[in-house]
């Protein structure tokens, strides 16, 4: 790196519709920001299309750039769409079914014919090992080489890719696991090999197979993504290591990223939260709700106290939206969020019943909506709010597309105007509104779900197309103030640069409260950090190592537990008062009579202080319009003249109020009638939302 000049940090963030980027400048904190349409065949070569264009901000930014963070879809979109590898299972024999037999719950109560995914294995692909360990980890059958060397000529004949080996109570012993393991990687190199000991050391059979499962299905295809985005970053002349965000919200590494790919599952959908988890720190909110709608789906994360909601709860595919127990569970510590089939390139069409649904297919970077002219042929939710005026047809994505109204016009008419009996304007109206109503039941009830209200958050609202539906969807959810941050179209890009880089590790620990043996415990969870330190060590030497303990406490029997944080030694009288505590304010009661145990010990390490700061604005600032144009009013029911501000103008202190329109080159935000506008300190557009007359 040059010894003069600026050192660059570069975000990367790829969705399903547009890939964003981000260049910090080091030395002068200025922002640079850039969009192009994803490469769905292969997003890393969308990625180094994309970053042609950070040349004419500096052409020697490659040399001096110094870290280089990348967020990604892929891993979710892999298993949802069934892309990943020919995947097979070794597992205890008579533990076969293991995979379908799940955990014996329906997918809904009433319906006998609503089924789970199928697995992604099929059954003769999942071939059972005659070896067993005890629950005590002591080893009644070890396992036999001429066995494996049949299981591996058996794979090798059905062009088996990759292998998950998943043996009962590995979690407690490892060692036959292990020697599977060896004995595939020397009879068979070319196969990826996933053992459950390394994904997921935790009790619970079902999840941990399921959870090492999607990590073999994917495990293939990730590691050709990384490899050529990481050559071709090499090529380019990128010498920073590449970064991964990974689920938890932390960075990782390529070699992390590569070996557990189910770590990124949530990897493209958490950065953006990240930054609602920063606004809430910077303005002491107590209560934030991110959302993020792109091209293809919506997120929302409920953000209390300044922290990231953790769970490990996550699924992946489920067959039916919104659904418990429908999807394949991936065990593994996520941030806690709802994502919704709601985005820009969301289909509109009629279902059977007459009505209009919209989503959760989408048209995505190819073809994309109508009016993006690359061949698409059905209406989309940027169609429609094309022609209710609130995108502009030559600024769309800072100018860089011309969108072609008479097409989207015209899609509309034939799809939904006419078989309706409407106009093209009321049938748009229509497709808008029915997106934030769904967009709106299912935040609600994620919200709900974990103790909160909607009218008690403040919601931070920022990607592509959430500052145009965040008014109404705030007014539905009656919600009355909306922030939308500056640069709210490329915020998850940004907030790769915020993130810290951060690993966990969970083990299971299952012994009775009131006989933990609390030094051993502590010098347990010692040792955890310690690998936990060593591997972020190699992954970055700034910033100081803070750690997070925690355990899993449950009542004895029960199959659930609550995570208990841990802040100093292990003391079993203040780990019982916390999790009465915990367990009140999540069931609204407790049984003191009733013993605990300790099920699983978590720890989370960190590397804080080298990360990127939002710094508070130069104050000055006035509000004169561009301009205006004619827009839907949601008060009106019709088109009005909406006031046009360019988002570059408006500086901290200025105020106006709706209707507005307000456009930048990521994103255009809609105010609606009554509402009142005020730039922060930040650059933030605060909108006090209008409830007394919302529909």
């Amino acid at each position: 790196m040059s010894e003069t000049g600026s050192a660059y940090r570069l975000g990367c963030d790829v969705g399903g519709t547009f890939t964003d980027f981000v260049l910090y400048d080091e030395q002068s904190g200025a922002i640079h920001v850039e969009k192009c349409l994803t490469t769905p065949a292969d997003p890393s070569v969308g990625i180094l299309e994309g970053l042609e264009s950070f040349r004419s901000v500096d052409p020697e930014h490659v040399a001096r750039t110094r870290r280089i963070a990348h967020a990604t879809t892929l891993v979710a979109n892999a298993v949802i769409e069934r892309k990943g590898a020919c995947t097979a299972l070794l597992t205890t024999r008579g533990f076969r079914d293991v995979l379908e037999l799940r955990r014996h719950v329906r997918v809904t109560t009433y319906e006998l014919w609503a089924d789970p995914p199928v697995p992604l294995v099929p059954r003769h692909l999942r071939i059972p090992i005659d070896e067993r360990i005890y629950s005590d980890g002591s080893v009644l059958r070890p396992v036999q080489p001429e066995e494996m060397e049949a299981a591996v000529a058996s794979m090798r004949a059905q062009g088996v890719d990759s292998v998950a080996i998943a043996f009962l109570h590995s979690y407690v012993n490892p060692k036959n696991e292990q020697e599977a393991a060896r004995l595939v990687r020397e009879l068979a190199p070319g196969i990826a090999v996933t053992t459950s000991s390394e994904v997921l050391p935790q009790i619970k059979e079902y999840e941990r197979t399921s959870t090492t499962v999607v990590n073999a299905y994917v495990k293939p295809l990730v590691q050709r993504y990384l490899g050529n985005l990481d050559s071709g970053l090499a090529r380019f002349g990128y010498a920073a290591p590449l970064r991964v965000m990974l689920s938890n919200g932390g960075l990782g590494s390529v070699e992390t990223a590569a070996d557990f790919p189910l770590r990124l599952i949530e990897s493209g959908p958490v950065a953006g939260a990240i930054v609602g988890r920063q606004i809430a720190h910077a303005l002491e909110l107590p209560e934030v709700l991110s959302f993020d709608m792109g091209g293809t789906t919506a997120k929302a994360c409920l953000i209390r106290g300044g922290a990231m909601p953790i769970t490990e709860e996550l699924e992946v595919a489920r067959s039916r939206r919104f659904t418990r127990s429908s999807g394949f569970p991936v065990a593994v510590p996520a941030v806690n969020m709802i994502e919704i089939g709601a985005g820009g390139g969301s289909i509109a069409e009629i279902n059977a019943m007459g009505l209009v649904q919209v989503g959760p297919e989408s048209a995505g970077a190819d073809p994309g909506p109508i009016c993006y002219g690359r061949g698409g042929t059905r209406p989309t939710v940027t169609d429609a709010d094309l022609l209710l005026g609130y995108l502009n047809p030559d600024n769309f994505a800072g100018g860089s597309m011309r969108l072609d109204e008479e097409a989207a016009r015209a899609g509309i008419e034939e799809h939904l105007a006419r078989p309706r009996g409407q106009s093209a304007l009321d049938a748009a109206w229509t497709v808008h509104d029915v997106v934030n109503e769904t967009m709106a039941a299912a935040v609600r009830m994620h919200v709900t779900e974990r103790g909160g209200n909607p009218r008690q958050a403040t919601l931070v609202a920022f990607g592509g197309a959430g500052p145009l539906h965040a008014c109404q969807l705030a007014a539905k959810l009656r919600i009355g103030r909306v922030m939308v941050p500056l640069r709210a179209g490329v915020l998850s890009a940004l907030g790769l640069l915020i993130a810290p880089p951060a690993y966990d590790i969970v083990r299971t620990h299952k012994v009775p409260l009131r006989q933990l043996d609390a030094p051993a415990t502590g010098a347990l969870m010692e040792e955890m950090a310690g690998t936990v330190a060593s591997l972020l060590e190699r992954l970055d030497s700034e910033g100081d190592l803070r750690f997070r303990r925690a355990l899993d406490v449950g009542y004895i029997g029960q199959s659930y537990q609550v995570t208990v944080p841990l802040d100093g030694a292990v003391d079993r009288e203040e780990i019982w008062q916390r999790f009465a505590a915990l367990y009140r304010e999540k069931y609204g009661y407790f049984y003191d009579d009733v013993p605990a145990e300790v099920v699983n010990l978590r720890v989370l390490g960190e590397l804080v202080g080298g990360e990127l700061a939002l710094e508070p604005l130069p104050p000055g600032g006035t509000a004169v319009p561009d301009g205006s144009r004619p827009a839907w009013s949601v008060r009106e029911r019709g088109m009005r003249p909406f006031s046009v501000f360019d988002r570059n103008r408006l500086g901290p202190g200025a105020t106006f109020e709706g209707p507005a329109i307000v456009e930048e080159a990521s994103a255009t935000t809609i105010v609606d009638d009554g509402a009142k506008v005020e730039v922060d300190a930040y650059g933030s557009l605060v909108i006090a939302v209008d409830l007394e007359d919302t529909p």
